[in-house]
Order: C-alpha cells, then sequence, then structure tokens
C-alpha cells in the first residue's frame, strides 16, 4: 500500500488541477491573490435542451477532447423533466464556452446496462475524467417527491454519451454530489449520500450521511472497473424537504494537499476531511472550516485557483469565498430573485481559467462569474 499511497500523493496536485480543466499558472495566481473571484456574471446559454429537461445541478468541465466531447466545454446535468418533477431529468447538455449547446446523452431509464434502484434522476454528481468517461450520479423519483425517491447509483458514460456502466450498492445511496481524482490509469471518485435512513425519518433530521471514496481502475476503451469502495466521511444532518427533495451532505471539492472540503447544508457549515485519497479510516464528520455567517446552507463547492473555497448558497443566491483557515474575505450575489431573494438558484459550479461557471436554476441557465 505504501506504493499505492506515494504514488497519489505525488500526482495529487497535478491531477486535481487537470481533473477541473486547470494547469498551474503563476499570472493567474497574481490576478486571483486579492479576491478570489471576479464580480461580473455573464450568461452562457441556457441549459434547456430539445425534450425540456430543465433543474440544472451539475457542472464538469471536459478536461480533453475525444469523442464528441470538446476541451474546455462544460457539461450539465438536469435533475427535473420538460414535466418539472424532481428526480425526474435524463439530460446531460454540452456547452462551449461560446455559448454553442448540444444534446451529450438523453438516457432512458429502462436500458440501462445494470442495476439502478428506482430509474434515472440526474443529481449535481457529475465528474468527467481525462479518459473521455462521464460519470454521473442518479436519485431517482416517479412523481418528484421525497416518498418515491430511491437509492439509485452511479451511471457511467463513454465520451459519445452512451451509458456503459451503472455502480449501485457499494455505499451508494442517493447520490447528490461527487468529485474526483483522476490519474489517468487510475480514479478516485467522492461520492456524497443523502438517503441513508432519510425517507424513513418523515421530514425530521437524522445524522446518517455519508462520503463514500471509490476506487476505479481506468482504461480508454473498457468501462472502469470498481476496485474498492470506503466510506471516509459520515453523521452528516440530512432530511427530506417538499422544495428541495432532501437536504444533505452535497458539494465537495478536493485541496492539492489532499483535504476533501463538504458542504455539511443541514449544518451551515464548511467542514473538511484530511487525507481523504489515501485514508482507510471514517473521519465521521471532520473538523469544520467555517459556519454560519455569510453562509445560507451551502450547495455547491469548489476550490478557486488561490485555494479559497468557493460555496453557493440555497438560502440566498450568493457565492461565498473562505480562506483554508475558515476566515470568509468574499461574497457575491448571483441571484437575487425570488422570495426570499436567490433561494434555491444555485447548485452546481466549477473553476476555469475564464472564472467560475455555475448553473442558475431559477433560469435554467450556465453563467460565468469573472
Amino acid at each position: 500500500m505504501g506504493r499505492v499511497h506515494a504514488r497519489r500523493g505525488a500526482l495529487l496536485a497535478a491531477a486535481s488541477l487537470a481533473a477541473a480543466g486547470l494547469t498551474a499558472s503563476p499570472a493567474l495566481a497574481a490576478q486571483t491573490s486579492a479576491h478570489a473571484v471576479g464580480t461580473t456574471s455573464t450568461l452562457v446559454a441556457s441549459t434547456v435542451p430539445a425534450n425540456g429537461d430543465v433543474n440544472p445541478y451539475g457542472v464538469a468541465i471536459v478536461p480533453r477532447s475525444t469523442g464528441d466531447l470538446h476541451q474546455g466545454d462544460v457539461l450539465v446535468s438536469n435533475f427535473n423533466a420538460v414535466s418539472n418533477l424532481q428526480g425526474t431529468g435524463t439530460t446531460i447538455v454540452q456547452i462551449s464556452p461560446k455559448g454553442k449547446r448540444s444534446t451529450f446523452a438523453q438516457i432512458d431509464p429502462a436500458k440501462l446496462p445494470g442495476a439502478c434502484p428506482g430509474g434515472v434522476g440526474l443529481s449535481t454528481a457529475l465528474v468527467v475524467l481525462r479518459s473521455g468517461w462521464v460519470v454521473v450520479g442518479s436519485l431517482p423519483t416517479t412523481d418528484g417527491t421525497s416518498a418515491t425517491a430511491k437509492a439509485g447509483c452511479l451511471l457511467v458514460l463513454d465520451n459519445h454519451g452512451k451509458v456503459r456502466e451503472t455502480i449501485a450498492g457499494h455505499g451508494i445511496n442517493g447520490p447528490w454530489d461527487m468529485t474526483a481524482l483522476d490519474h489517468g490509469d487510475f480514479a478516485d471518485l467522492f461520492v456524497t449520500n443523502v438517503l441513508n435512513g432519510t425517507l424513513a425519518a418523515g421530514g425530521a433530521t437524522v445524522h446518517h450521511g455519508t462520503v463514500e471514496r471509490l476506487s476505479l481502475a481506468v482504461s480508454d476503451d473498457r468501462p472502469p472497473v470498481l476496485l474498492n469502495h470506503q466510506v471516509i466521511g459520515s453523521g452528516f444532518g440530512e432530511h427530506t424537504d417538499p422544495a428541495a427533495l432532501v437536504v444533505g451532505p452535497t458539494g465537495l471539492a478536493l485541496s492539492d494537499e489532499g483535504t476533501l472540503y463538504v458542504a455539511d447544508s443541514v449544518g451551515n457549515r464548511i467542514t473538511a476531511i484530511p487525507n481523504a485519497p489515501w485514508r482507510y479510516s471514517d473521519a465521521g464528520t471532520g473538523h469544520t472550516v467555517t459556519s454560519n455567517g455569510a453562509l445560507s446552507t451551502p450547495l455547491g463547492l469548489a476550490l478557486a485557483c488561490n485555494g479559497d473555497i468557493l460555496a453557493v448558497n440555497a438560502g440566498n443566491g450568493n457565492l461565498v469565498a473562505t480562506t483554508p483557515g475558515g476566515h470568509q474575505v468574499q461574497t457575491v450575489t448571483l441571484d437575487s430573485s425570488g422570495n426570499p431573494p436567490g433561494a434555491g438558484a444555485l447548485f452546481g459550479l466549477a473553476v476555469t481559467h475564464a472564472g467560475v461557471y455555475y448553473v442558475d436554476d431559477a433560469t435554467n441557465t450556465l453563467d460565468l462569474l469573472h
């Protein structure tokens, strides 16, 4: 195991940047030293495909051109069908930096190559590996309510948008968000799960939310092989919610040093799990990095190019930047529509040299903060 640990440690910084479509840049670091992000938002494109799916959730940057994937494009997963019922969306759209949109995948729940309990309802859990494999979480319902929510799975798609594999069980129970450490022929998926005892609680908060690490052997021409899985975080609050379906641990962001930051939405905080790629023990909820203050039910997480932790709030439509030391240093309003302003608008985000891509559920758009 020592060789594996050393190899992971040596590749960690480069792999985490590459997985986000980034490379090290002194000029970029200089540009972001004063503030984590810019303050100007620009519309990139609508996220609504031809079949009318809405409620964009997951955001991932394509790191390398292969098949139908184009380097620098943004993939977005949709959680709702045209009916606007939660947990029924089946599409992933691909959007270029210039706003050209195409449907990368439209998944037929009746034609999956393996088990996915409950069917298809694409969540915020979305990553693209350099090999061209796209992994997306499914937390499905039949009628948009938590009463029909099922465990779901991870769906593995090839670079043409065809589902080639499902990963069910192995701790996967309501996969809500995900990040990856991509070494090319090996990858770790870090997944939050929000249905462990949640439905039985009938709206009461239970503390059974988990973070699971799934290690995969990866090749270009064959679907990834699951090597092992490990719970590295547990005890996160989770509960059903009519407006959000379920609230639980959501966003994940992995630092160059191997610290996994977790958006504890119920606890209104960001926690940190150390040594996430190589630990073989459960860290519980980790330690609290920051809580309350400008946070208002944090959901999606990403790391800014200067290392600050970026969280988008479900409660008020703001993005909050926090240093790894726990100081909240910047707040930017991304959506102020609705009542209360901005509530329920934000989910996934991803950082590139151009700025921060984020989805706005209130407008069904992909936007760029720069």
